[in-house]
């Protein structure tokens, strides 16, 4: 077991994050308390475990890896940083994002907004398609069936068994209809598994953000929406930004009435490269 230091720029809403993930957790795979994130993840064949808490006193936060290996720590750290957002430049998104009335009242609310990332860009691709049209809890439900179906069965250092989330080529050719999943998302998940393993759609972060969008929206059951959704949390895009979220299309609005995609657009424009945070900011708002 050990513990790096994951340092960040204040102000930093560890609570926000923990609240977020918490919401969305898998039982089994994570767990979130008022403190802590804990997940299980494999690498190759070995089980290992990480825990994830905000260092007291210091502007850091405490990452614990078990069962890792001294040579993949660093990997292991790098896919955390990017999921609790710890290398966001705080002082100049708040900046650009102020020149914005509504949105300087939202920064002054919150201004340790940080965006929620994932694990991995796989896992947040499809637990998006199992959430379509579905409640929060619904979407983590189906989620906790495919991986007690779907995902490997390793055994801990401490002789507990656990599952890891399935990989593409696990749930490539699965038959997902025993887990309650609606045929045409069942169709989906299978595509973009298959996609994945052919290398048709990448999660890498140096790609371009129309690139990765356009090879999400050629994929049978992903529209613009949830393709940007998974930029935002899978690839911790900073500019994605979900169109037509009727959330974000009230929020802007000065009477309820929700403003059009296309207005929503262009008052958007003012908030680039930052659009990432506007959309949590936003949804913050509405809350």
């Amino acid at each position: 077991m050990r513990t790096l230091r994951l340092p960040f720029q204040a102000p930093y809403d560890f609570a926000a994050l923990l609240e977020f993930f918490a919401r969305r957790a898998i039982p089994g795979l994570e767990h979130v308390d008022e403190r802590s994130y804990t997940r299980h993840f494999a690498l190759g064949a070995r089980a290992c475990r990480l825990r994830v808490t905000q260092a007291a006193g210091a502007k850091s936060l405490a990452l614990t890896l078990e069962g890792v290996p001294a040579v993949q720590a660093q990997q292991v750290k790098a896919r955390v940083r990017r999921m609790f957002d710890v290398d966001a430049d705080i002082a100049k998104i708040n900046a650009s994002l102020s020149a914005d009335a509504l949105l300087r009242r939202c920064v002054r609310r919150h201004p340790g907004q940080r965006l929620p990332g994932g694990w991995d860009g796989f896992e947040i691709a499809v637990r998006a398609v199992l959430g379509q049209q579905v409640s929060v809890a619904a979407a983590r439900t189906l989620a906790q069936r495919l991986v007690a179906t779907h995902g490997e069965r390793l055994r801990t250092r401490s002789g507990e068994d656990i599952r890891t989330f399935p990989a593409p080529q696990a749930l490539a050719d699965a038959d997902l209809g025993r887990i309650g999943v609606p045929r045409a998302r069942a169709a989906a998940l299978n595509a973009i598994a298959r996609a994945a393993c052919e290398g048709r759609v990448t999660f890498s972060r140096e790609q371009p953000l129309d690139e990765f969008l356009a090879s999400l929206v050629e994929l049978p059951g992903i529209g613009e929406w949830t393709a940007h959704y998974i930029a935002l949390r899978g690839l911790s895009h900073p500019d994605a930004f979900l169109l037509g979220d009727l959330v974000l299309r009230k929020a802007v609005s000065r009477d309820g009435t929700p403003v059009s995609p296309r207005a929503l657009r262009a008052m958007a424009q003012a908030w680039r490269p930052w659009r990432g945070y506007a959309v949590f900011h936003l949804w913050r708002s509405m809350s």
